[in-house]
C-alpha cells in the first residue's frame, strides 16, 4: 500500500518545480495506477517531461519519451482536424447533408457533416449495442461500422443538443474522409493532419503491423492493486473515434499547431475554439473556476489505455498525460499538474494506511438503488467484499474495484470516482454516493 505523505499546498508553493511534480504523481505510479508519460509545456517550452513504468511489463521494457501510446477518444481530435482540412480546401463544407456518404442512415438528409463534427447528430451509439464486443474482436472499416447503425432511429432531432460522446458521428466521418479522399482513412489522416503538422511518432491503428509498431501493451485493473493485461481488440473497430496513437512529444505539438500554427485556416480554428460550444470536434471546452480561464479539454480510456490533454490559452500551457493502464486517473492528474504549474492548491492521492480489514469492509456491503438520471438509470448497484478488498458490482456484470481513502471513503479505480458510504444511528449502510449520485440501501446486507 502507498500513501502521500505531503500536501500539494506545499508543492504549488515550490511553482511546480519539475521535483514537485514528479512527487505529487508517486502515489498514482507505485499503486499501478499510472504508467505512461506525463508532460508540461508552457510558452511553447516544455518544463516537464517524464516517463513512468512499463510499456512492457512482461518483457521489462520501460516507458520513454518514444513511447507511443493509444489515446482513446482524444483520436476525434484528427479526425476533426482531417475534415476541416478537406473543407479549406474546398472538397467539403460543414453544412453538407450525410446522405450522399451513408444514405442507409436514418435522417441521413437532416443531419450535417457539422453536426457530426459537435456530437449532436443524434445517431444511435455503435458503443451500446447489444454485441459491441464481438465487434471489437473483428477487423472494421469505416464502412462496415456504419453499416452497424443503418436503419436504427435516430436518438433526437440533428442539431438540437449533446447528448454524450457520439463514436458513431466519428466512424461516418472517418468513411467521409476516406470517400473524399480516395485513400484508406489511416493514410488520409497521415496525409492531411500527421504529415504536415511534424507529428511523426503518430497514426491510425487499422490492425496493420506497420502502422501500428512500437506501441505500450495495455493493461487494466486487477482487483484493487494489481494490473493484468488488458483484453486485446482491434483498434479498427474504433476507426475515427478511438484508433490514433501518439507519444507525448506529438501531442503537444499537435496542440500548438491547432492553436497556434497554420496548417488550418482561421476560420476552421475559430470554429474549433468557438467558446460558444461547450463540445465538439474533439474537445471539450468552457470557463474553469479552479485554473482561472477557459479551458480545452479531452479524455479517453480504451481497453488498456486512458488519456489526458489540456490547454489553457492564457496561461500558453499545455499538459499532456497518457498512460498504459485502463483508469481514468488521468483527468484528475492532469488537472492537478495543471493547477500545481499555476502554483494553486490540490488535493493528492492519500491512500489508508494500514488499508481496512475484511471486517470492517462487511460493514459496508449492500445493495443501493440510484435514480433515473443516474449513468444507467434506475440502476440497483451492490458492494460486495472479495478477499480483502471491497467491490462495486453494476447491473452489467461489470464489476470495479475500490481503493480505501478511509473508512467510508473510496475511489472507484476504473473510472476515478469518489464513492462514500453514509450510515445510520447503529452503523447500517443507508447511502451510496458515486460521486454527485446518491444511491439509497435497497437491501439487506451481503
Amino acid at each position: 500500500m502507498f500513501i502521500a505523505v505531503w500536501a500539494c499546498e506545499s508543492l504549488a508553493q515550490n511553482n511546480a518545480n519539475p521535483s514537485a511534480i514528479d512527487a505529487y504523481l508517486q502515489p498514482y505510479i507505485q499503486s499501478g495506477n499510472l504508467a505512461g508519460d506525463v508532460l508540461v509545456e508552457k510558452n511553447g517550452k516544455v518544463v516537464f517531461e517524464k516517463a513512468y513504468g512499463y510499456s512492457d511489463r512482461e518483457r521489462r521494457i520501460r516507458n520513454t519519451a518514444s513511447t507511443r501510446f493509444h489515446i482513446a477518444s482524444m483520436s476525434m481530435q484528427f479526425t476533426a482536424a482531417a475534415v476541416l482540412r478537406l473543407a479549406d480546401r474546398g472538397s467539403i463544407s460543414l453544412d453538407w447533408r450525410v446522405g450522399d456518404f451513408a444514405p442507409g442512415i436514418d435522417g441521413a438528409n437532416k443531419i450535417s457533416i457539422r453536426d457530426l463534427l459537435t456530437e449532436r447528430s443524434g445517431l444511435p451509439d455503435i458503443n451500446a449495442l447489444s454485441d459491441y464486443n464481438d465487434i471489437l474482436q473483428h477487423h472494421q472499416t469505416p464502412a462496415s461500422l456504419v453499416a452497424r447503425i443503418e436503419g436504427r432511429p435516430l436518438l433526437f432531432e440533428p442539431g438540437t443538443k449533446f447528448l454524450h460522446e457520439e463514436h458513431s458521428a466519428y466512424n461516418l466521418l472517418a468513411l467521409i474522409v476516406e470517400k473524399k479522399t480516395g485513400f484508406p482513412f489511416a493514410t488520409a489522416v497521415e496525409r492531411l493532419v500527421f504529415r504536415p503538422m511534424g507529428l511523426s511518432a503518430s497514426g491510425i491503428d487499422d490492425d496493420s503491423v506497420a502502422h501500428a509498431s512500437a506501441l505500450a501493451v495495455g493493461y487494466e485493473p486487477a482487483g484493487t492493486y494489481g494490473l493484468k493485461r488488458a483484453t486485446a481488440i482491434h483498434w479498427s473497430a474504433k476507426t475515427g473515434n478511438a484508433s490514433a496513437y501518439a507519444t507525448a512529444h506529438d501531442e503537444a505539438r499537435w496542440v500548438d499547431e491547432l492553436f497556434r500554427g497554420h496548417e488550418l485556416s482561421e476560420s476552421s480554428r475559430d470554429t474549433v475554439m468557438d467558446r460558444a460550444l461547450t463540445s465538439g470536434y474533439g474537445w471539450f471546452k468552457g470557463p474553469d473556476q479552479r485554473l482561472g480561464e477557459t479551458a480545452y479539454y479531452m479524455n479517453g480510456r480504451a481497453p488498456g489505455f486512458s488519456s489526458f490533454v489540456l490547454y489553457l490559452p492564457n496561461a500558453h500551457m499545455t499538459v499532456v498525460v497518457l498512460s498504459n493502464v485502463y483508469s481514468s486517473a488521468t483527468t484528475t492528474i492532469g488537472c492537478d499538474i495543471a493547477a500545481l504549474s499555476l502554483g494553486l492548491p490540490c488535493e493528492p492521492l492519500r491512500m489508508m494506511e494500514p488499508p481496512p480489514s475484511p471486517a470492517e469492509l462487511n460493514t459496508c456491503k449492500g445493495l443501493f438503488r440510484f435514480g433515473p438520471d443516474f449513468y444507467q438509470p434506475n440502476a440497483a448497484v451492490s458492494l460486495t467484499v472479495e478477499s480483502t478488498e471491497l467491490h462495486m458490482r453494476w447491473p452489467s456484470g461489470y464489476v470495479t474495484a475500490l481503493i480505501p481513502l478511509s473508512r467510508d471513503h473510496f475511489v472507484d479505480r476504473s473510472y476515478w470516482v469518489d464513492v462514500k458510504v453514509e450510515r445510520d444511528a447503529s452503523g447500517r449502510p443507508t447511502i451510496l454516493s458515486y460521486g454527485n449520485f446518491q444511491g439509497k440501501a435497497a437491501g439487506p446486507m451481503q
